[in-house]
């Protein structure tokens, strides 16, 4: 005989969560977009990624939420030429869209 699992098992609930992320250092013009992009879409994430007039990289990042922390590491290092000197992390409501794109800067 068998017993139903609890709906509070983690294998059978996964998180959601949406973060919009704030990337400041050495990040345009050194293909931090499309770095973030290839990585989010690979993590199965959901959202978009953009330039800042200010130079700085904005993103909207969504999707299970150990995917998220994941992503938010990474853009902590970004790609190889990028400099990054610091990351803000916002909780957002914002919609994430059906797939990871690139958005033009604003």
């Amino acid at each position: 005989m068998t017993t139903p699992q609890a709906s509070s098992d983690s294998t059978n609930s996964s998180s959601t969560e949406t973060v919009r992320v704030v990337i400041k250092g050495r990040v345009q013009g050194v293909f931090y977009r499309n770095w973030t992009v290839e990585n989010a879409t690979q993590l199965g994430l959901k959202g978009w990624v953009r330039n800042r007039r200010d130079g700085s990289v904005e993103a909207l990042l969504s999707g299970d939420a150990n995917a998220v922390k994941d992503m938010e590491q990474r853009c902590r290092r970004g790609p190889p030429e990028a400099m990054v000197t610091g990351l803000e992390v916002f909780p957002s409501n914002d919609d994430p869209g059906t797939e990871f794109q690139r958005k033009p800067t604003v």
